[in-house]
């Protein structure tokens, strides 16, 4: 009975705990998404943002009166408008000052406020602020009725909903900000495109959002990097949301010494650059990136500057992706362009943050021109009693003086010249030097242009396109004032993208050595030679280490590294470090996932796998095999299997082909079978081949080539000596046979190593297994018959010997 007493009295509510959850926990919501944490589309600003600039404008801090201490702003805007921590006052003003957090800073900081690296601002006693220049143009005529005023929280003072923000200050410097079950992150852009967008918005009501783009590049960070790629600055504009790849600003340097050294200049935005180098530090530490053996940050007032120094066989391309994979020198930007429209959250794009400003501007503008209208009038009605007065002055003189009080005197004034009670006062009002002459006729010259401005104002807000050309006139002079170039880079590659579009296509000389070193060299480090002579050392190497592996390609190439073990790699030709003619190169694990007990055995250069060419494959067994290129262009970083091998059998080369040629196969013990390549049907990645040539006991392969009509067969023996031959000397045989004698092995020649189809212009290089390299001239070495024994190519020391021949690859060849 007491309980429903209680009820019935209005002492308790019964209430349902699951409805007073939901609705209190809506309030707070509501209040953190409108109260706190979203800007507003209009002027872009969250409301303590908003209250420090208007606290800025109301303590008289303006650009040029000297700076006020912070501590007494972020008291101002506590003490009247913001009931909150200092702490958040402070750190709010703190980052309106940073022009690494801001691209235009709202609030001019003296004193410490913070770095890049993490260090936070002095405290508020010490550091000392004022408005930014361009502040001004967010306050512009804010005391001329252009925006709605409401209570501060005590309802003593009275602060503005919005700002006027004569610049789009959402846009140009973004915000972030985390809500309750929302979130917002706008990039920062440049002022001179977002007005471009404007204008264009202006003049073509209707442009979309890709259209708008020709004004609006992308975002336009404070510190710089480049923007990988378009898709994501496409996706943000379009829809609202989007992800933006950022790259610091790099360049690659060779010092002195030889080393290469990487200089970063410029971050993604909002990255700490302490934390960076920390991080950079512990993956070396780490051994997750190789080859870094200095780091170090030479930054000062001047400018950014992290220095990378690298080992001299390190790769700097490969060194710099890896960083870019691990570090934060490549970072995502996720872009929400989420803002209050009219109190509600709304998800907008780049047509709708134009267009709410823009609409925002008008507004401004109409009751800017309102109020000037109102005091226009307001003066040609004084300036009308003034007029009558001035008409009728000894009247007026003589109703004053019989008058016992103003009161009387005001309403006889009325009364008898018809004025009204503000017209009347001004007359009371006004001083004796106003009935000079000179003061009549600059009375009268004011209430001519008043009537001028008047007119002018009613046809303003009559004309909504006289609105949109004042709008546009005004954003024109803020642009010229305050414009200033890009700073983040937009780069049509994607990410993903290779970088060979930086690197200038060279032709390049690859060697690889027995034990796995490999490095690119310019070709035209070795200069032509005539036949016979000594040549120059092409690599330094181990006393049990020697050149192996020989051939010309270019920058932006693939190669497809096959291994004996019949497996195959792929990686970029600009990846492979460049080297000095005499360096060793760079350990080639440390390029490919190749196994331990696997050797590179043939090295193709291809330019594109989306043609309808073959590859050629040979074993030392004889086994050949002709696949479409087309599937080897999927390869993994641990390699694929290029084919099938017989047991004791090793992969020793590949040769890309049309699929329609004729074949030389050369072995070991001098012999030789031509036949023609479509004797060997096409086959699967994975299978074994056919037989290509039937071999003695002792006997194995040792290459092959493809025959082009009017070529010569050009063989060279391990002692240095060879010689070339007519193609039509080899007769054409069946797939599969034992072929015929090349070159008769014999203490003189020793055993045959290379077999090259030629051509009169053809350049050869000959390597030994001490690293010499000679370059000689086709034309220089004689024609000789199939059963000769050849003449001397390249001399040799007693225990040296040649063990690899390649062909210079003419461009038109390529």
């Amino acid at each position: 009975m007491k309980n429903l007493t209680e009820f019935e009295h209005g002492k308790i509510l019964p209430i349902n705990i699951n409805d007073e959850m939901k609705n209190s926990y809506l309030d707070y919501a509501m209040s953190v998404i409108v109260g706190r944490a979203l800007p507003d589309v209009r002027d872009g600003l969250k409301p303590v943002h908003r209250r420090i600039l208007y606290a800025m404008s109301e303590l008289g801090m303006t650009p040029d009166k000297p700076h006020k201490k912070s501590a007494r702003l972020v008291g101002e805007v506590l003490g009247k408008y913001h009931p909150h921590g200092d702490t958040a006052v402070y750190d709010a003003m703190v980052r309106m000052a940073q022009d690494f957090a801001c691209r235009y800073p709202l609030v001019d900081g003296h004193g410490n406020f913070g770095s890049i690296d993490g260090d936070s601002a002095a405290a508020m006693r010490y550091t000392e602020a004022r408005m930014a220049k361009i502040t001004q143009e967010m306050l512009a005529d804010i005391d001329k009725d252009t925006v709605d005023f409401v209570p501060n929280f005590d309802d003593t003072l009275k602060e503005p909903v919005v700002l006027p923000a004569r610049i789009p200050n959402l846009l140009i410097n973004g915000s972030s900000g985390i809500a309750v079950g929302m979130a917002t992150n706008i990039p920062p852009h440049n002022l001179g495109e977002i007005i471009d967008g404007v204008i264009m918005l202006i003049d073509n009501p209707d442009a979309t959002p890709q259209e708008l783009m020709m004004a609006v590049k992308g975002p336009d960070f404070p510190t710089g990097g480049i923007i990988m790629g378009r898709e994501g600055i496409k996706s943000a504009y379009k829809t609202g949301r989007g992800a933006i790849r950022i790259r610091a600003k790099t360049t690659i340097e060779t010092m002195s010494n030889g080393k290469s050294r990487i200089l970063v200049h410029e971050l993604p935005y909002q990255v700490n650059k302490a934390r960076l180098i920390e991080k950079i530090a512990e993956l070396v530490r780490d051994k997750k990136i190789d080859g870094i053996t200095d780091l170090r940050d030479e930054s000062d007032r001047m400018g950014m500057q992290i220095v990378i120094e690298l080992r001299k066989d390190a790769n700097p391309q490969v060194v710099l992706n890896q960083l870019f994979k691990h570090t934060q020198l490549q970072e995502t930007f996720g872009v929400i362009m989420l803002a209050l429209v009219d109190g509600q959250p709304k998800v907008l794009n780049l047509r709708d943050a134009l267009f709410y400003y823009l609409e925002h501007q008008k507004d401004v503008i109409t009751r800017r021109t309102r109020f000037e209208l109102d005091k226009a009038e307001a003066r040609a009605h004084i300036l009308e009693g003034l007029k009558i007065a001035l008409d009728h002055l000894d009247e007026v003189i003589k109703t004053i003086r019989e008058s016992r009080t103003v009161e009387i005197a005001r309403n006889a004034l009325m009364d008898k010249f018809g004025l009204s009670e503000k017209q009347a006062q001004a007359i009371l009002d006004m001083r004796l030097q106003k009935l000079t002459g000179l003061e009549r006729e600059k009375l009268e010259e004011e209430y001519k242009n008043l009537l001028e401005r008047i007119a002018y104002l009613k046809a303003v807000l009559a004309n909504e396109h006289m609105v949109l050309g004042i709008i546009k006139e005004e954003l024109l002079v803020i642009k010229e004032k305050y414009n200033d170039p890009r700073r983040t880079e937009i780069s049509i590659n994607d990410v993903n993208i290779d970088t060979e579009d930086l690197i200038a296509e060279e032709d390049m000389v690859i060697t690889i050595t027995h034990l796995g070193y490999i490095k690119r060299i310019a070709l035209d480090t070795y200069r032509n030679q005539k036949r016979g002579g000594r040549g120059v050392t092409a690599m330094g190497t181990k006393e049990e280490d020697f050149v192996e592996h020989l051939f010309i390609t270019t920058t932006h190439h693939y190669l497809l590294f096959f291994t004996n073990k019949g497996k195959v790699y792929k990686l970029k030709v600009h990846n492979i470090p460049e080297a000095g003619r005499q360096a060793k190169g760079t350990a080639i694990v440390n390029l490919l996932y190749i196994s331990g007990d696997e050797k590179i055995t043939a090295v193709i250069p291809v330019r594109s796998f989306d043609t309808e060419e073959y590859l050629l494959t040979i074993t030392r067994k004889g086994v050949i095999k002709k696949t479409p290129l087309v599937e080897y262009g999927s390869t993994r970083k641990d390699g694929i299997i290029a084919l099938s091998l017989d047991e004791n059998d090793e992969l020793i080369d590949v040769k890309l082909t049309n699929g329609k040629n004729e074949v030389i196969i050369g072995t070991k013990e001098g012999k030789a079978i031509r036949f023609a390549e479509e004797e060997v049907r096409s086959m699967g990645r994975a299978a074994r081949g056919v037989r290509g040539i039937s071999l003695s006991e002792k006997d194995e392969v040792i290459g092959i080539d493809t025959i082009e009509q009017g070529a010569d067969v050009l063989v060279v023996t391990e002692k240095g000596f060879g010689k070339r031959s007519h193609v039509d000397d080899y007769r054409r045989q069946g797939r599969g046979g034992k072929g015929i004698m090349t070159i008769r092995p014999t203490k003189r020649n020793g055993h045959l190593v290379g077999i090259k189809v030629v051509k009169p212009g053809d350049e050869l290089m000959l390597i030994t297994a001490e690293g010499i390299i000679i370059r000689l001239d086709v034309d220089g070495i004689s024609t000789m018959g199939r059963s000769t024994q050849g003449v001397r190519l390249m001399r040799l020391d007693e225990n040296d010997h040649v063990v690899a021949v390649a062909k210079v690859v003419t461009k038109d060849e390529d």
